[in-house]
Formats: structure tokens, sequence, C-alpha cells
């Protein structure tokens, strides 16, 4: 899969037809895959053209790539992005953003991998696979206003060779995009996975709140943080990563709805139960 591509193809709407949203997805896919975006039951996009009229300026289709990196050990590395920025403050995300014009898919992941984190993984020290890809607007519910942004994610898998150890000293995450990391263990991971965003209306579930919890998962999990004074370690309980997206009012810190997707195929991937 070496130089794949990702290929988005756009409908322009017709008079009467999804003419408020401006385009419309109708199919992205990746040289030698059949897979399509998948996105959540409450996306804007799902609901057409008519529940969108009338609400300001639309946004077009971006591209976009975000990388879910495995150390030796199994943890995968997710981050909290920094509250200043206008899109998904303070949710937990993976390492990601715009694809440049003809850049690769990898060279993409890996790029803003050492721009954000500043992590630079060298050639022949990490595996990758295409995990799938999603369809993510902002705001993501119809609830919290009309969407301002428009993207096709593909998340991909990087396994690197190299422990956890190694590879937390060598981070510097940019304060412009980062607050705080975390390396999660396999367990955690697929809670979060496990934890589906559901429809618009729906009330948050159990493991939404730091109280209840399974009981094989710790009641907290080590991060972190960004400081004036640089970094320090810290602690958040295990139940903030396990809530679900609100279907109204403010958003919470949180896992996103797409990364959940990501750990969920992750967690599907060939000789992954193996590795455990």
């Amino acid at each position: 899969m070496a130089g794949a591509r990702v290929l988005v193809h756009v409908r322009r709407a017709g008079a009467g037809g999804a003419a408020a949203f401006g385009q419309s997805v109708t199919g992205v896919f990746c040289p030698g895959h059949s897979d399509v975006a998948l996105r959540p039951p409450f996306c804007p996009a799902k609901l057409g053209g008519a529940a969108l009229g009338g609400r300001g300026a639309q946004p077009g289709v971006a591209a976009a790539v975000a990388v879910l990196l495995e150390a030796a050990c199994g943890r995968v590395l997710l981050t909290r992005r920094a509250t200043t920025l206008r899109h998904f403050p303070n949710v937990w995300v993976p390492p990601g953003g715009h694809l440049e014009p003809g850049e690769e898919l990898v060279a993409a992941g890996l790029r803003e991998l050492a721009e954000e984190t500043g992590l630079r993984l060298e050639p022949g020290t990490f595996s990758w696979r295409l995990l799938g890809l999603w369809e993510s607007l902002f705001p993501p519910s119809l609830s919290w206003g009309p969407p301002r942004c428009h993207h096709i994610v593909t998340y991909l898998g990087l396994r690197s060779a190299e422990p956890r150890e190694r590879l937390q000293a060598r981070l510097c995450p940019s304060p412009c995009e980062v607050s705080a990391v975390a390396w999660l263990e396999p367990p955690v991971l697929e809670a979060i996975a496990a934890t589906e965003d559901g429809a618009e209306g729906s009330a948050p579930g159990p493991g939404s709140e730091p109280g209840s919890l399974p009981g094989e998962l710790p009641a907290t999990v080590g991060i972190t943080e960004l400081s004036a004074d640089g970094f320090r370690s810290s602690q958040i309980p295990t139940g903030i990563l396990l809530r679900r997206a609100p279907a109204h009012g403010p958003d919470l810190e949180r896992v996103s709805t797409g990364t959940k997707f990501a750990l969920g195929r992750w967690r599907a991937g060939p000789g992954r139960r193996d590795r455990e």
C-alpha cells in the first residue's frame, strides 16, 4: 500500500436537492480498498440539505489524516486538543491534520505527528495499515449550531518497534495544538471503543461519568500535561475518556467519535489479541 492516496468524490448539489449544504460526499476510497467513509448517526450530513437549509454558509469537504501510534508495548498515543482551537477544543484525538495537495497518506501522517508531538519516526522503525475513513463535521450535531468545517479523515494505525519510554522521551508537543498526551493501555482503549456515541437526543449511557466504570479498569489514567513550566505528570478519571458526546449544551472533555471508530478498527486488526 506504499504511496496510497485518498480520492474524495463529491457531488455538487442541484436545485431543490442538497443545495443548502453545497456538497455531499458520495464516496471516499483508498486504492486497493473498498472502504467507504462512515459517520456518526447524528452527523449533520446524514440529515441532508433540508435539515441544514437556512443555517448560514456551509463548508466544503477537505481531506485529513490521523495517526494511532502504537508503541512496542501495545499502548497507543492520544492527545488532548488545546482549549484555544476553534474545532473540538479539549477533546482527545490522535495526532492529525489536513492532507496537502499531492501528499501521500503515510507522509502526511508522519508530518502531522512530528508537528503536533515532536515525534519523528525513521523509516524501517514502524509498520502501518489503513484503519478506515470517517466523515467529520464541526459542530458534530445540529443542536450545537450549523457546520463550520467538513472533513473526510483517513485513520492510519502505526506500530512502532520502539518502547513507549523511548518515544515518550522524544515528545515535544506543540502548545498551540496539544494540551496533554497519554499512552493508554489496551483495556482502556477497548472500553473507549465500546462506548459509542448515540443519536442526537440520546442521553449519555453507562460509563459516561467517572463514577461508573467496568470493574477491570483503573479509576484514573496517567497523562502528561503541558504547562508554563514545561511538562507535568497528572491523573484524570478514566470515566472522562468514556463519556459520550452530549446531545445538547456545551461539549465535554472526551474522546472524539471518530477516534472511537478508529480504535474499534485498531482493536479488530490482524494479530491484535496475539500481541496482548
